[in-house]
């Protein structure tokens, strides 16, 4: 059987858009002699949806999209997700489904059996679970097993879930697995995934088909990497990660004598650094393609933070939508601002030098009747960060920009930032990027020319807030600091854990009390581009008046 595999990149609550794309596909599909074009999870209306599925019009117009995509299935079945109402007086009103669309009408609908409510999943929430035993559906004389991203994760060495999907199936004797997804990426998912999905394939032995989203959705990116594995376990097909793809392969529904399969030509693994550069790139270019929005702005402070965003953002937007500010201080040493300048000459970006030093002594002027002759401390390098973050919202206001924060994961987490300050912005772009992972990412952009300057990446890190200040002042080194705060903020390893695991013991209870005070702060940040397992925003959920290892 030939089936079309169409990654597409879809925008939540864009119908028209979203069923043109797939019909377009189908089309193609159809000119490409498949017998079956398989879209994602949620494909019609996007994913994740959240409360938009409170309302009964979109729902409507779900159902609407869904008969309209199905008047384009003569001659050829389509597969595509979509929500469906639960008929049932008790549970939750909606199914999150997979329709199985054929000779113009529905043929069949697979609801999800597994709803995942952890991290940044919160399915429960608005779907009922399948009850029904899982079953397969007949076309064409093949038998599917068709199916929905999580109920193919429930493996046997850790379940999650009282029932198992496909050991359910099984007892139909499924000819192919098709699984619809919306697995959303950080560095270690797509291993995670070709073992799980690989498992499957060979346990039931049955060729699996995968489709996946693709594309940014504010804080999640999809990457894609749909794909046909074959009952032995062999992945014969593999669409491309980070962007669309489309591809008819030739499913074999029994297996031939001497079967062995024929395996992909061997790729290039990327490394965890590369995939964060190509997510966070994709990142930013959905967020403002899907915002209506095409230019950025963020200031320019000559440090590896701010390099590496802007960097991130030229090759998102294209150097002509990048707008760089540096925005000096009677504090600002010579050399950061000549490495911020020969940034901006390397990248070609237009980038303008206001200097708050007029401002914050007017600033200390106006406070002077208040703080009188209180010595310098905290609230006058906070109003240093604040006449920077005025400038910039300024100037987004009236030219247009949306304004990137650059603040790292490691700054976020332990509160080493000023609200209405340098946390400013409409998209954090490093915010779920350990300091030491954005020295990997310059490296990684300098690979083959230097275009951030060695002096940004060598110089002791410092937020130049008065004289002679360095992060270190106040902060564990940054090698010692992220292993305790990956193993605290990933791994979930309380002190005990931590100091067990040879870290200083002072050293690691002022990290964690400065991890947990900040939850405030981080409470107001902007939307955090998420690459890593567990990233701060919608899934790591912590009280913020919480007294926890505080």
């Amino acid at each position: 059987m030939k089936i079309a595999l169409a990654q597409l990149n879809y925008r939540v609550g864009d119908f028209d858009n979203n069923v043109s794309r797939i019909i377009t596909a189908i089309e193609k599909a159809r000119e490409g002699g498949a017998d079956i074009v398989v879209f994602s999870e949620l494909s019609v209306c996007g994913y994740p949806p959240r409360d938009f599925l409170e309302f009964d019009d979109f729902i409507d117009r779900c159902y609407s999209s869904i008969h309209t995509i199905a008047s384009h299935c003569n001659d050829i079945a389509a597969i595509v997700g979509a929500p469906s109402r639960n008929p049932a007086q008790k549970g939750k009103p909606l199914y999150n489904t997979a329709w199985f669309l054929a000779e113009g009408k529905i043929h069949a609908l697979a609801h999800k059996t597994l709803l995942p409510n952890y991290d940044v999943f919160d399915e429960y929430r608005y779907f009922e679970p399948n009850q029904l035993p899982c079953s397969t559906i007949d076309y064409k004389g093949t038998r599917f097993a068709l199916n929905i991203c999580e109920d193919l994760w429930n493996v046997s060495d850790n379940p999650l879930y009282l029932r198992n999907p496909m050991d359910e199936v099984k007892q139909y004797h499924p000819d192919i697995i098709l699984n619809i997804a919306a697995s959303p990426f950080h560095y270690s998912q797509g291993a995670m995934r070709k073992e799980i999905l690989t498992r499957n394939a060979v346990t039931y032995g049955c060729p699996l088909v995968y489709v996946n989203h693709v594309g940014g959705q504010t804080e999640l990116i999809f990457d894609g990497g749909s794909m046909l594995i074959e009952r032995n376990g062999e992945i014969t097909t593999e669409l491309k990660s980070f962007e669309e793809d489309f591809q008819i392969v030739e499913v074999l529904t029994e297996k031939p004598s001497g079967f062995s399969g024929s395996t992909i030509p061997l790729r290039h693994c990327p490394s965890a650094i590369e995939l964060i550069h190509s997510a966070l790139v994709l990142g930013i270019r959905d967020y403002f393609a899907k915002m209506g929005f095409s230019k950025a702005i963020l200031g320019l402070s000559g440090g590896i933070d701010s390099a590496v965003t802007l960097a991130l953002a030229v090759t998102a937007l294209g150097k002509e939508n990048v707008r760089a500010v540096l925005l000096p201080s009677q504090f600002s040493s010579d050399h950061s601002i000549t490495d911020a300048r020969k940034l901006a000459e390397n990248l070609e970006v237009i980038y303008d030098i206001i200097s708050i030093e007029t401002a914050f002594k007017s600033m200390e002027i106006t406070l002077l009747p208040q703080f009188k002759d209180l010595p310098f401390n905290l609230a006058e390098e906070n109003i240093q960060a604040r006449l920077r973050g005025v400038i910039l919202m300024a100037l987004s206001n009236k030219f247009g920009y949306i304004l990137l924060n650059t603040s790292n994961k490691s700054e976020v987490a332990v509160g080493y930032g000023t609200l209405y300050g340098d946390m400013c912005g409409g998209l954090s772009v490093l915010g779920d990027v350990y300091k030491t992972q954005v020295y990997e990412l310059a490296q990684w952009i300098n690979r083959e020319v230097e275009i951030i300057p060695e002096n940004s990446i060598l110089k002791p890190p410092s937020a130049e807030l008065r004289p002679g200040q360095k992060d270190s002042d106040s902060l564990p080194d940054y090698p010692i600091l992220d292993k305790i705060l990956f193993q605290y903020i990933e791994l979930r390893q309380g002190p005990d854990e931590l100091i067990h695991n040879g870290f200083d013991q002072e050293t690691v209870r002022r990290v964690l009390k400065l991890v947990n005070t900040s939850e405030y702060k981080r409470f107001q940040t902007p939307p955090i581009l998420r690459v890593s397992p567990k990233a701060f925003g919608m899934g790591r959920r912590i009280p913020i008046v919480g007294k926890y290892l505080s």
